[in-house]
């Protein structure tokens, strides 16, 4: 009777488990939304009158539309030329659906036709939009979406400005428009083949490449904190906010040493070799610019192939760094670059909690910031051997020593939704073209997301081993 009772109360466990792990969660609906809409945009992109000359491998679309709802910038096809206008509409709605994200889209849907969203659905935009629970939730999806369409429309008119005497009307508003959505969502799509290179100079162009690029990849939830403590009518709550939150300083703070410290590098190691021959004003602007869209961004105005080492191992690791949470872009965000190196400043000063502008930083946080470096970093190294063994083909080793620099750029670029490369975007095949493709999805979404979809909820532990040390360092 004993074992008959064991028996059943070890299967009733296990059932139990079971259904908590079939039980859909939040990273589910986060994860098959994407996948819909790259498969969707495939689907799509592979239809006669989306390519100029009517031909595309499935491959090359499905490539397509992971970097464009990924908003990455990697392409086998170029943008401008490879596609008609309808297929160049199809890329510029799946950047906009990707960057801001198909369910923030959904949500404003729903609220349009009065019905509430799920609790799985507002617990999903709540921990890609805010740092904590909000009550006001839909207020601020609806604010989110109104501001980016502000700020794209702003985009575009300071785009237009520039390019409404350089090509026809109607043609200098879509191009407007185009990048003007590719730079706020941090996507990189490019209509030029040389992407902003022939407008290496163009003050107007590069300062409003840059803004829309800061202020897509900085974090919704940061803005509004920003308008609400400097500019809010409600000078009593001023009054009593009188700092920002700490992820709001650390995010501006974080963003402003990356941008200031890649530009001053670019400008020290580049200033003999690609910005030779420029005015000190345009050396400064180009340096600016490479810095700001080298995180997540993927325009350029300098060929990427010519860089030196140097530079293209700091680009290395300002792509892996990204953006900020609750952006449009990808990297293991500022935050946790921020966070990591607390916690190694903490430990080497003998301190056991980790402390940050006067604060003690939550075990949970970092934790989960040494989870997300480290994942990361495994991820890359993995698809990056891949890519190192199914690439170089027929190449001899000895001619092929210089790929591994190209492909660990790609690698990166990828998972950071950066869109930078050294060219060899195009010379890969299928494999490797596949491998690029895992790397965007599992960057965009993030490794931990994929990682909590599919395990088991935690629970408590019955038991625990007995402890013994071992030598560290």
């Amino acid at each position: 009777m004993e074992t008959v009772w064991r028996t059943h109360s070890v299967s009733q466990r296990n059932g139990q488990a079971l259904e908590k792990m079939r039980k859909p969660r939040p990273q589910h609906q986060l994860i098959v939304s994407f996948v819909i809409l790259i498969v969707v945009g495939s689907m799509v992109l592979i239809l006669p009158g989306m390519t100029t000359d009517g031909k595309i491998s499935y491959v090359d679309a499905l490539f397509t539309s992971t970097s464009a709802v990924c908003v990455t910038g990697l392409v086998v096809k170029d943008t401008g030329t490879d596609f008609t206008r309808l297929g160049q509409w199809v890329i510029l709605a799946l950047i906009q659906l990707g960057g801001i994200g198909i369910m923030t889209f959904s949500t404003i849907f729903l609220l349009i036709l009065g019905r509430q969203p799920s609790f799985s659905q507002d617990t999903l935009l709540e921990s890609t939009f805010a740092r904590s629970p909000m009550r006001n939730l839909h207020t601020l999806i609806i604010s989110v979406v109104v501001f980016t369409v502000v700020v794209e429309l702003l985009g575009a008119g300071c785009y237009f400005l520039n390019w409404w005497d350089e090509f026809p009307v109607g043609e200098a508003l879509f191009t407007s428009l185009f990048h003007a959505v590719s730079a706020f969502c941090n996507a990189g799509f490019c209509l030029f083949s040389d992407s902003f290179t022939r407008y290496q100079g163009n003050i107007l162009i590069n300062l409003n490449t840059i803004f829309l690029i800061i202020v897509g990849g900085i974090g919704f939830l940061i803005l509004l904190e920003i308008s609400q403590r400097f500019w809010h009518k409600n000078k009593q709550r001023n009054r009593e906010r009188k700092t920002l939150s700490l992820h709001a300083r650390l995010t501006v703070i974080t963003t402003f040493i990356l941008i200031l410290a890649g530009a001053v590098f670019f400008f020290l190691t580049e200033y003999g070799d690609i910005l030779n021959g420029m005015t000190l004003s345009k050396k400064l602007l180009t340096a600016f610019f490479q810095s700001v869209t080298a995180r997540t961004a993927g325009f350029s105005t300098v060929d990427f192939g010519r860089l030196a080492n140097a530079t293209l191992f700091l680009f290395v690791i300002l792509m892996f760094i990204g953006a900020s949470p609750g952006s449009c872009g990808g990297g293991i965000k500022t935050t946790t670059a921020a966070v990591f190196f607390a916690l190694v400043r903490s430990k080497l000063r003998g301190q056991i909690h980790t402390r940050i502008m006067n604060r003690t930083i939550p075990n949970q946080s970092v934790s989960r910031s040494v989870a997300v470096l480290i994942s990361s970093g495994l991820v890359i190294a993995l698809m990056l051997a891949i890519l190192l063994i199914t690439q170089p083909g027929n190449t001899s080793v000895v001619e092929s020593r210089g790929m591994f620099l190209e492909y660990l750029f790609e690698a990166v670029s990828a998972f950071g939704t950066v869109g930078l490369s050294m060219g060899s975007t195009s010379s890969l095949d299928v494999t490797g073209k596949l491998l690029i493709i895992v790397l965007m999805f599992v960057g965009r979404l993030g490794p931990l997301t994929l990682a909590f979809s599919i395990r088991p909820e935690e629970a408590e532990d019955k038991f625990k081993y007995t402890e013994e040390n071992v030598m560290i360092g």
